[in-house]
């Protein structure tokens, strides 16, 4: 983690006092995945909560491992979490992060990714509620032959802000990184979404792909997307791409043409549209989980 450009890192590095060391040991696999769950108690004042967490992947290891912060109560919370994650050779990863906060909360969170020669690593955001929220996802491609897998889903509605920055570096040739992130935005909602990729001179028979979609519920929403690629070799293939619009007035129509209304119409284009991300989880409780709270909130 760059602690010495990044103020928030810096502020993690100096004033962590709490977190997580998951170690998985060369050749394990694990059939359960590890569930960490970060609550924050803000039932009877605010809350700060500065944590530091450190997953270390062996060579041809596998684990599923989930992030998710909660919480619990109706005042302000402000959390500070850094995750780095070193993933060994021939190693296997599913990462996923799940942000439920309330309306007064602060999330900034980073997680730092290092993979070495044929590893995997699938990474899934979803962040469901929270007053504002920033999310950095940092990967180093640093080995040949390595697969990179990036999902997002963010659903801000009322005031909420949701910021997705996401660093792709690719060092070493013959590696493959897809990156898709979703929005759906309501009401005056704003959403951020800055995806690099990094190509270096080494870095050649890459294939580099990006792409963030996003759906504007209502009139008052603001999306901004900026997606960038850096190369500087010259046997590659990479592309990226953003959209931002609103639902299809037609299809819309022709729902409601066979008989139904045009509240749920909506709702289920919404979740249609969101089902590409959620149908990548690998995980059925995470997915049972999230399932319920997209169902909830796009009903609101």
């Amino acid at each position: 983690v760059d602690s010495e450009n990044e103020a928030f890192s810096a502020l993690n590095t100096a004033l962590a006092n709490d977190g997580v060391v998951v170690y998985i040991a060369d050749n394990q696999t694990l059939e359960e995945p590890i569930i960490m769950r970060m609550l924050g108690d803000v039932t009877s004042k605010d809350v700060g909560a500065i944590v530091r967490n450190l997953i270390v992947v062996g060579q041809n290891a596998e684990v599923k491992i989930a992030e998710a912060f909660r919480t619990i109560g109706d005042n302000a919370s402000f959390t500070n979490a850094v995750t780095e994650i070193h993933v060994g050779k021939d190693a296997r990863v599913d990462y996923y992060k799940v942000q439920n906060e309330n309306d007064l909360s602060t999330h900034v969170g980073t997680t730092q990714v290092y993979q070495q020669d044929r590893s995997y690593f699938y990474a899934a955001t979803f962040t469901i509620n929270g007053g504002f929220v920033r999310n950095n996802l940092n990967i180093l491609l640093d080995g040949e032959h390595i697969e990179t897998f990036m999902y997002g889903l963010y659903i801000p509605n009322e005031n909420q802000h949701v910021d997705n920055h996401s660093v792709v570096d690719h060092r070493k040739p013959n590696s493959v990184s897809n990156e898709l992130y979703k929005g759906i935005l309501m009401d005056k909602s704003t959403g951020v979404f800055n995806g690099k990729i990094f190509v270096r001179e080494d870095a050649q028979k890459t294939n580099a792909y990006q792409n963030c979609r996003n759906v504007i519920v209502s009139k008052d929403a603001t999306m901004n997307t900026k997606p960038q690629l850096e190369i500087w070799a010259d046997d590659v293939k990479c592309s990226h791409g953003t959209t931002t619009g609103q639902l299809n007035d037609e299809a819309i129509f022709y729902m409601q043409s066979r008989g139904i209304p045009k509240e749920e119409a909506i709702r289920l284009q919404l979740l249609a549209f969101a089902e590409d991300v959620v149908s990548k989880i690998k995980i059925d409780t995470i997915h049972e989980y999230l399932e319920g709270l997209i169902i909830e909130k796009l009903g609101e």
